[in-house]
């Protein structure tokens, strides 16, 4: 019999962020939503008039990326882009098709943290204190 190897909070963390991260994208798919879209929707709810660069550097991806997607966005009716044109700022937005989207997303937030947290309350508590940890570092 092999020996286990020695426990690694990373390795622990990345699998279960696997796991819920496959739960999520399985919630999200009914939607027409990856985890990448998802984000990239929040973002631009988050910061109205968000430019492709900041919004491609947030969501770690290429300008062109960016770009794309928000003219699947804009094509779908869940982003307006107010100036679509080459040499203008964007004042991309989201529409009400895409709140009502991301409300319905959210919907699917709140079982899956309603889910992990009965499942994981130590987890979830250390998780919340970490993030309280460092988003007061950051301001």
């Amino acid at each position: 019999m092999s020996e286990l190897p020695p426990f690694s909070p990373t390795v622990a963390l990345l699998t279960v962020g696997r796991v819920w991260d496959a739960a999520f994208a399985e919630g999200l798919k009914p939607l027409g939503l990856t985890t990448r879209r998802y984000g990239l929707l929040g973002h631009i709810r988050g910061t109205p008039g968000i430019s492709f660069s900041e919004l491609a550097r947030r969501s770690r991806i290429t300008v062109q990326s960016a770009h794309t997607a928000v003219a699947a966005f804009v094509e779908s009716g869940l982003v307006d882009d107010g100036t679509a044109h080459a040499g203008a700022a964007s004042t991309l937005r989201v529409t009400a098709e895409g709140e009502s989207l991301l409300a319905r997303a959210a919907e699917v937030v709140a079982r899956l943290d309603a889910e992990f947290a009965a499942q994981h309350p130590e987890l979830t508590e250390a998780l919340r204190v970490h993030m309280l940890r460092v988003m007061s570092a950051t301001d």
